[in-house]
């Protein structure tokens, strides 16, 4: 029973105490909340008056911002007023202008108006006159004619011919009166063009032989090389002849050893090849050590400078010609022409000599003295190669130039018809072919076979002889002056002129010369009497 109890007191003290803990706990909470209601309210009141000044804050800067604008907007309305204004009298002054402009000229329109109807009204009468004089003139013509006519026929009948033999009897006695005349003013105008044209062809002439003369030599197809002693000639040749045959198999050409003293003498068409070989059969002497991999080493490394060398020509003779914008190759060839001749005469030297007598030419012309450089300094490039490829060289030039980026077609031109193996029709291949035939037929620049000389000489003669009224003829000076002895009694001095005349122009018609041919007339008349 105390134990129920003791358990049932436990049990309501523990029921109180909950009971007195769940009341403190609701009165803490309660304190708290109207706490945090009090804060609550405080801030709300506050942020009510900062929203109350924010607002009136925003009034204010509202209202000064209003009045800022509709002041500028007033005096931006001033100012555009202002220059509208402006605008408009300007554009009335115009307008006022323009209007006493077009007073004036509908008072001078209105002057020319009464002037061409004046005009118009003079033209219509010596219209009228002109036509009354037409139609007095036509009367008188006709009457003219007929006076004419009936003149005519009374006048073949005196003279027992018609009028078709008459005039060719005219024409006859004409011929023969004016053939004096005309041999005369022949000669007046051949000397009248000597005394301007001579002085003048002296001065270019002057000119180009100063500023591209130079001297040639005619190239063999040999070259020789010195050795200290005839004892080297063995060691050249090696054993069993093994050093020479490497050596001529490696640069292409032809050594001779023979009993010369002194030298050793190299062979061969090809200068660039013939050079190489001279060049590395000398290293080869100095170095002393002639063995087949020791010639390989040799020839191999003079190609190379012998290539450096062809490029320096080819870059010198572009400089010199004042040719910009051409392919390295281009320049490759040009520098192996170097080492090209023809008919004894340099090839690169003799391009150069081209270029500049065409550079001139066409400055003279009024043409473009570069372009015609370059058209020149190219005419033989397919020299360089002529050897290793089928055709003639103007065909292998042009096919060259065209493969390396020419694309100028005056140039592939020039270069193709210098030689006329094509029709030509650009004006800078007729000046090439001109310059070229200059550079080839200057003294000393060519050599002649013999037979081609005496050919040339034949001709001439032979030409001359064809002639009426000649009876010998005589090619002196190496065919530089035709001599011819012509008949007295067949011809008069006015005849030999006119003769000499013909003949001058048969020249230049039918044969091709260098230069130029004097033709000179003989016509003498020999008395011869015997005393007895």
């Amino acid at each position: 029973m105390s134990t129920e109890v003791a358990i049932l007191g436990m049990s309501l003290a523990l029921i109180v105490g909950a009971a007195i803990g769940f009341f403190l706990f609701r009165m803490q909470n309660k304190a708290v909340a109207a706490d945090a209601e009090t804060k609550a309210l405080a801030r709300e009141k506050e942020t009510e008056i900062r929203c109350k000044e924010l607002i009136e804050q925003a009034r204010r800067d509202a209202e000064r911002i209003t009045k800022d604008a509709e002041l500028k907007a007033k005096d931006d309305f001033i100012q555009r007023r202002e220059k509208f204004n402006a605008e408009i009298e300007q554009t009335r002054n115009e307008i006022h202008d323009r209007e006493l402009k077009l007073e004036k000229r509908e008072a001078t329109l209105d002057a020319r108006q009464k002037e061409i109807g004046r005009k118009e009204k003079s033209i219509e009468t010596t219209r009228k006159k002109v036509e009354e004089q037409s139609a007095k003139l036509e009367i008188i013509q006709s009457e003219g004619e007929r006076l004419i006519a009936e003149e005519m026929m009374r006048l073949q009948a005196i003279a027992g011919m018609n009028r078709e033999s008459a005039e060719q009897q005219l024409f006859v006695r004409l011929e023969e009166k004016l053939s004096a005349e005309l041999a005369i003013r022949i000669q007046k105008h051949e000397e009248s063009i000597k005394a301007t044209v001579e002085v003048k062809a002296r001065e270019h002439l002057a000119t180009a032989i100063q500023r591209f003369a130079s001297a040639h030599t005619a190239d063999a197809t040999v070259s020789t090389v010195d050795i200290p002693s005839d004892d080297i000639k063995g060691r050249i040749i090696g054993r069993e002849g093994r050093n020479i045959r490497t050596f001529e198999k490696l640069t292409g050409v032809d050594v001779i050893v023979d009993d010369t003293p002194g030298v050793v003498i190299v062979s061969a068409f090809d200068n660039v090849r013939r050079e190489v070989a001279r060049l590395s059969l000398q290293k080869l002497i100095v170095d002393g050590r002639i063995h087949p991999t020791r010639i390989e080493e040799v020839v191999q490394e003079t190609q190379k400078e012998i290539d450096l060398k062809i490029m320096e020509y080819g870059r010198n003779a572009v400089q010199d010609a004042g040719i910009a914008n051409l392919h390295e190759k281009l320049v490759h060839l040009l520098g192996r022409l170097r080492f090209r001749t023809s008919y004894s005469q340099n090839v690169l030297v003799h391009s150069l000599e081209v270029c500049h007598l065409t550079g001139m030419m066409a400055a003279e012309l009024g043409l473009d003295a570069k372009l015609a450089r370059r058209c020149a300094l190219l005419h033989d490039i397919g020299k360089a190669a002529d050897h290793e490829m089928e055709g003639g060289h103007p065909k292998i030039g042009a096919e060259l130039a065209k493969r390396y980026g020419e694309t100028n077609k005056d140039v592939l031109h020039a270069i193709a018809g210098h030689h006329d193996d094509i029709t030509v029709d650009h004006i800078y291949t007729v000046l090439v072919a001109a310059a070229d035939a200059i550079s080839a037929s200057r003294p000393g620049a060519r050599r002649e076979t013999l037979e081609k000389y005496v050919k040339r000489l034949e001709e001439l003669e032979a030409l001359a002889c064809g002639f009426p009224g000649v009876d010998q003829a005589f090619a002196i000076q190496a065919g530089r002056e035709l001599r011819i002895i012509a008949n007295s009694e067949m011809t008069t001095d006015a005849e030999a002129i006119k003769l000499g005349h013909d003949i001058a122009r048969a020249i230049e018609q039918q044969l091709d010369y260098p230069g130029e041919i004097k033709v000179t007339i003989v016509r003498e008349i020999r008395a011869v009497e015997f005393a007895r």
